[in-house]
């Protein structure tokens, strides 16, 4: 019995019946659904997807549901959006401001004492 996982995010990509009957055939045995991606109807054809494609195949599947962390956002820029360069000095602050080229706010109160000085903060997924 191999005790090696072969675990595939599903997308829209791969979430059709077919392609997910493809994949099982193929030793697919973990589904993993990012939830951060897509809605629940979304969601919900995927696992109806592959439940069917999983019991017509004769497998087991596990389903890895893969949670949204947080939303954590900016608060609203007064002039609309602004470029950072390499090396600019920005401040995110807890305060209710209006964001200028060098200050915004953010939503998560508790920032201040998740981060460190010299700990990198992505934003946006890293693009800024």
């Amino acid at each position: 019995m191999r005790r090696a996982k072969i675990v595939a995010t599903i997308g829209p990509a791969i979430s059709s019946y077919e392609n997910l009957s493809q994949a099982i055939r193929s030793g697919m045995n973990v589904a993993r659904l990012n939830m951060s991606h897509g809605d629940h109807a979304v969601h919900d054809a995927s696992y109806e997807n592959l439940r069917r494609a999983s019991t017509d195949a004769g497998q087991t599947v596990a389903i890895l549901a893969d949670l949204q962390g947080p939303k954590i956002r900016l608060g609203r820029f007064a002039d609309g959006p602004h470029e950072l360069l390499p090396g600019d000095v920005f401040s995110i602050t807890v305060d209710e401001v209006e964001g200028t080229e060098s200050l915004c706010s953010t939503t998560h109160k508790g920032l201040p004492g998740d981060v460190h000085v010299g700990d990198p903060l992505l934003i946006d997924d890293g693009r800024v």
